[in-house]
C-alpha cells in the first residue's frame, strides 16, 4: 500500500518543542495526515514519518532564479493574447506590456510570468511562430525598460522558450506538464533553466470535457512524481524543480477544491510548490461575482488559504491585493511586522 504524507501546516507564535520547519520556511509541523487509495486517512506525529520522507518535508528548498523560497513570492501574470479569459488583447502590445509589467512590480511583484497562448478552456493551440512573434518581443523590451525581475516564461514549446530567454527569460513554466514537446526539457537541462511543472488532464480544447479521477489528489501528485523523475532523466535536478497542481486545467470544481484543502501534501515531492488560481471559474461561481474584476475577492481569498499551507509561489492577476492581504496575513499572525 502506497502512504502519502501530508504536513499539517501552522502559523503563529506559540510553536511545541515537537515541531519541524516546513520546508525551511517560516511555517512548521508537529502532525501529519496519512493518506492512501486503500485506507481511511489518519493523523500521526511528525516523529513517527520515515526519515527519508520528513527530510524532504522539512529541508529548506533552493533558490528559483535568485528568489528565496523560504517566503511567499509573487508571480504577476503578464497575457500578451488577444483571447485570454481575464485580460485578452490588454497586454499584447509591447508598449502596454511594458507598462503592465512595470505596474506590477510597482505593486510588489517578485517575477513576471510572460505568456502568449491562451489555455483557457476551449482555446486553440497556436502556431510557434506566432507565439514567439507575441512573446519574444516584450520580453526583449522588459529588458530593455530596465525590469530586473525574474522573468519566466508560459509555454509548451521548445522553440518559444528558446526565442523567450535569448531574450530574457530564465525560468520556463510548462502547463503541459512537459509532456507536450520532447525538445523542451532537454532544453531546458542544456541552458540550465528552472522549470515549473504543471499537472492538466488533456489539452486546453479538451480538458474541461467531463475530467474524471480516481483520486484527484492523489493521481495529481503522482503524475508531478513521475514528472519530476523524467525531468531529473533528462538532466533538470530537483533543486531547479517547481510543481503546480494545475487548478482549473482538467478539473471541475469538486476536484479544485479537494487539491486546495490539502495542497500542503505536494510539499512531501521536496519542491516548491505554485499556485495559479487567480481568477478561474469556481471563484467566480462560489464567490458570486459578477464580472472579472470582480473574482479579485475571491481570487485573494485562496491565495491567502494557500499561503497558510506553505506555498511558496502565488500565480495572480491582481499583484497589489494580493501583496496587501499577504503582508497584512503574515504580520497578524506572527503578531508583529518585520518584513519577512
Amino acid at each position: 500500500m502506497t502512504v502519502y504524507y501530508r504536513p499539517l501546516a501552522m502559523t503563529g507564535p506559540e510553536r511545541p518543542d515537537s515541531s519541524v520547519p516546513l520546508a525551511g520556511g517560516p511555517l512548521w509541523f508537529d502532525r501529519v495526515e496519512l493518506l492512501s487509495r486503500d485506507a481511511p486517512a489518519r493523523v500521526i506525529a511528525a516523529q513517527q514519518v520515515p526519515a527519508p520522507v520528513l527530510a524532504r518535508l522539512t529541508a529548506p528548498r533552493a533558490a528559483v532564479a535568485g528568489l528565496d523560497m523560504g517566503r511567499v513570492q509573487i508571480m504577476g501574470i503578464l497575457n500578451v493574447t488577444p483571447d485570454s479569459f481575464t485580460d485578452g488583447g490588454q497586454h499584447d502590445a509591447p508598449e502596454a506590456a511594458v507598462a503592465h509589467a512595470l505596474q506590477m512590480r510597482q505593486a510588489g511583484a517578485d517575477l513576471i510570468d510572460v505568456g502568449g497562448e491562451s489555455t483557457r478552456p476551449g482555446a486553440a493551440e497556436v502556431p510557434v511562430e506566432r507565439e514567439i512573434s507575441r512573446t519574444a518581443p516584450v520580453i526583449a523590451a522588459l529588458r530593455a525598460a530596465g525590469l530586473g525581475l525574474p522573468l519566466s516564461i508560459d509555454t509548451r514549446k521548445t522553440a518559444v522558450a528558446q526565442a523567450a530567454v535569448q531574450a530574457g527569460a530564465g525560468l520556463v513554466n510548462d502547463v503541459s506538464g512537459f509532456t507536450f514537446d520532447a525538445g523542451l526539457a532537454p532544453f531546458c537541462a542544456s541552458a540550465s533553466l528552472p522549470v515549473c511543472v504543471m499537472h492538466a488532464q488533456g489539452d486546453p480544447q479538451t480538458m474541461q470535457n467531463d475530467p474524471r479521477y480516481d483520486d484527484v489528489l492523489l493521481d495529481v501528485y503522482d503524475f508531478l512524481a513521475a514528472r519530476i523523475t523524467a525531468l531529473e532523466a533528462a538532466g533538470i535536478p530537483r533543486a531547479r524543480v517547481i510543481v503546480d497542481p494545475g487548478i482549473g486545467f482538467g478539473k471541475t470544481q469538486a476536484h479544485n477544491l479537494a487539491l486546495l484543502a490539502r495542497i500542503s501534501l505536494f510539499h512531501a515531492l521536496g519542491c516548491p510548490v505554485l499556485l495559479g488560481a487567480s481568477r478561474k471559474k469556481f471563484i467566480a461561481t462560489l464567490g458570486h461575482a459578477p464580472d472579472i474584476e470582480a473574482r479579485v475577492y475571491g481570487s485573494v481569498a485562496v491565495a491567502l488559504a494557500a499561503a497558510a499551507q506553505g506555498v511558496q509561489i502565488l500565480r495572480v492577476h491582481d499583484v497589489f491585493a494580493t501583496r496587501s492581504a499577504l503582508t497584512l496575513w503574515q504580520a497578524v499572525t506572527k503578531g508583529r511586522s518585520d518584513g519577512a
